[in-house]
């Protein structure tokens, strides 16, 4: 994947066709010349220094977020379609450390145009964070005030590789890595906020310092992205709430395994066809919650058990029966275990595929 910034050059008209050619070569050997991107070791090691240059001290917490560049997909995220973005190797770095002051100082190591340091107060319900006349302080400060959870003072240093006016979201990577390392300086754990949450919330705080009425696509990227993937995101689903948006994604993913379970099928690829079979389970218990605990039971003693490819509710749900695919040579044992840890009693069926109607003799 490669990103230009391009470049134009103003030519006089007294230039010759000849003096036109070396001069256009020249331009491209330049256009084509990839920048070094510093190594994230690199920037934290500057930012621990300058941190301990300005505030006396070395930091001990630390956050990362990318920038992004959409692959395609470009003015459909408010127009209920799709995007395909993924993150890049360049990135946000924040650096900090909880201190007692009751202010919060941070530092910006890049070129902002403007004065690279601000401090504020911890925001409380007597007194709101409000926009600043720094511009890109506004994008920290933001995040701040909409950050779900305690904040502590603190100081922090912010150093970055993500080129500013290139649109490849250093505006959004900046949020996120400051709302990540808040999460850092509170020791937060595991997902307490999805990560789509602490995506919106950055996005309002854009809406509200910034006055940018961007959507979410910038911060989500860079709080989700994986490495060697692009995500596709559907902007369509805002029009449904929770629930309806729960049973139409089970319906579209369990048509998309139905027609993945054939092809499996068809080539004795057992093990996909389990795994299938075990996703669709999980499907109609979360998203289209028509499973029960005794249903979920049986499936869940089936899949303890060596010999068995996948096992999931069939019928309407609510009850009924579970179809396990399995080895015919585990049967007998996976038989006797689902019956030994199922809470209540079970009716077990050996089957295979048989013929449809027809005539027999008497």
């Amino acid at each position: 994947m490669v990103l230009s910034n391009l470049y134009k050059q103003q030519l006089k008209e007294s230039v010759t066709p000849t003096a036109l050619k070396r001069t256009v070569c020249r331009w491209s050997i330049k256009i084509i010349m990839a920048c070094r991107i510093p190594d994230i070791s690199e920037l934290l090691q500057t930012a621990k220094e300058r941190f301990k240059f300005d505030f006396g001290s070395l930091p001990n917490k630390a956050s990362c977020a990318p920038g992004r560049v959409n692959l395609i997909g470009e003015h459909t995220d408010y127009n209920e379609g799709y995007v395909l973005p993924m993150a890049l190797q360049m990135v946000t770095i924040a650096v900090g450390k909880a201190t007692d002051s009751g202010l919060c100082r941070v530092l910006t190591l890049a070129d902002v145009g403007e004065d690279n340091y601000v401090e504020f107060p911890i925001p409380s319900e007597d007194n709101p964070l409000v926009p600043g006349q720094l511009h890109w302080a506004n994008y920290v400060t933001g995040v701040v005030a909409h950050y779900v959870g305690s904040i502590v003072s603190f100081d922090a240093v912010i150093i970055s590789s993500v080129p500013f006016g290139g649109g490849v979201s250093s505006s959004a990577s900046l949020q996120v890595a400051t709302y990540t390392l808040l999460d850092e300086l509170n020791n937060v754990k595991g997902d307490k906020v999805s990560k789509e949450d602490k995506a919106r919330r950055c996005m309002e705080a854009e809406h509200e310092f910034i006055g940018l009425m961007d959507g979410i696509m910038d911060q989500f990227i860079s709080l989700t992205a994986k490495q060697d993937h692009a995500l596709l995101l559907d902007y369509r689903k805002d029009l449904l709430d929770n629930v309806l948006y729960k049973r139409t994604h089970h319906v579209v993913t369990e048509i998309k395994r139905t027609t993945e379970s054939a092809e499996a099928l068809q080539n004795n690829d057992f093990v996909t066809f389990g795994r299938l079979m075990v996703d669709s389970h999980i499907s109609l218990r979360d998203e289209y919650e028509v499973s029960c605990d005794e249903l979920d039971e049986l499936v869940e003693a089936a899949l303890e058990m060596d010999g068995v490819y996948g096992s999931r509710m069939t019928g309407g749900g609510f009850g009924g029966c579970t179809v396990s695919l399995v080895k015919r040579c585990n049967v007998e044992s996976i038989i006797q275990h689902v019956e030994a840890k199922y809470s209540k009693s079970a009716t077990f069926y050996v089957c295979k595929p048989s013929d449809g109607a027809r005539g027999i003799e008497v």
